[in-house]
């Protein structure tokens, strides 16, 4: 059997922030990841400066793909404002084994089937013990379906289906858009142009309200991939969509338990307005390690439920203001 000080399972942003601090610390870390990085992930690739200030990474030292905007595109049925606010964008394969490897912890593929209690210690599939024990794998993590589903489940209110594409592309508009409520989807769609070629479009909605008018997102897919033609954004004609589902952040109240904690998706952390996700998985990833190496409490109060990005913060608050 292996041992080790603690097991982070999954190896996304949040864990590997996680297994980096624990591992500066001094404790002996595990990974385990069901899949061999790097890997293929569905994501927009949105990063805030804040995110980066956090993970402590120079845009100028990191050595792959990487896209700054100054300003975000945001429309809305007739209205359009050009915000001002750096972002950036990222490929989430490249940037995922990136910051996996700087982690320095035991890396293993390994899906997790059985997590059991064995005195003050977990023991994962009779194969792995330890001591301290990281949920970090996504909306389907095991460590929340085993240890803190019943004491803290998620709000369907807060489900969100996404439907999107990155492919290679010589765009011509470098500027990243963002459409809220097209064509009544319960959500938004966004155009984030990567470097070296890439770009990734894709949308998303609440799902209870998707349900509720009858709908799936990918039945908003083509009128919005026509729109992008129409603008002249993009002209490609072999699309592969898929889809993915996430929570965003609710009244989240159970995040450990008896050295066990969950960190990113697994706990539902994506802000209320734009659907961030990245940055506070990183947020919760740095909190639960500084919980395990000085004994803290681990809280979520410092992570904000919304990204502060002014128009879209207001609309979608007053849309969505009766979610919880």
């Amino acid at each position: 059997m292996q041992l080790a000080d603690a097991i982070v399972v999954g190896g996304g942003p949040a864990g590997s922030t996680c297994a980096w601090k624990l591992r500066d610390a001094g404790l002996d870390v595990v990974v385990l990841d069901r899949m061999r990085f790097p890997r293929t992930k569905l994501c927009a690739g949105w990063v805030t400066p804040e995110a980066l200030d956090d993970l402590e990474l120079d845009p100028e030292d990191y050595p792959l793909s990487f896209m700054t905007f100054d300003e975000l595109h945001l429309h809305w049925k007739a209205l359009s404002v050009k915000l001002k606010s750096k972002q950036h964008s990222i490929r989430r394969f490249e940037f995922d084994n990136f910051l996996l490897c700087r982690a320095g912890a035991t890396v293993l593929q390994h899906k997790v089937r059985e997590i059991r209690r064995d005195g003050a210690d977990f023991v994962i599939d009779g194969q792995f013990r330890c001591k301290y024990l990281v949920g970090a794998g996504g909306t389907a993590c095991p460590v929340y379906r085993t240890l803190f589903h019943d004491s803290n489940p998620r709000s369907g209110a807060l489900q969100t289906a996404t439907y999107e594409h990155e492919f290679a592309f010589d765009w011509q508009c470098g500027e990243c858009h963002l459409w809220f409520f097209d064509d009544g989807l319960p959500g938004y769609a966004w155009y984030v142009p990567k470097a070296n070629g890439f770009i990734n479009v894709g949308l998303g909605g609440m799902a209870e309200q998707l349900k509720r008018q009858g709908g799936h997102v990918r039945e908003y897919w083509r009128k919005f991939v026509d729109r992008l033609e129409s603008r002249g954004l993009v002209r490609y004609g072999h699309y592969q969509p898929a889809g993915y589902s996430y929570y965003l952040r609710g009244n989240v109240d159970v995040v450990s338990d008896h050295n066990a904690y969950i960190v990113g998706d697994s706990v539902g952390l994506a802000t209320r307005d734009m659907c961030e996700g990245i940055g506070p998985a990183v947020k919760s990833g740095l909190l639960a390690a500084q919980a395990i190496i000085t004994g803290c409490d681990y809280s979520l109060a410092a992570i904000n439920k919304f990204s502060g990005s002014g128009f879209a913060s207001k609309l979608l608050e007053h849309k969505f203001a009766g979610s919880q």
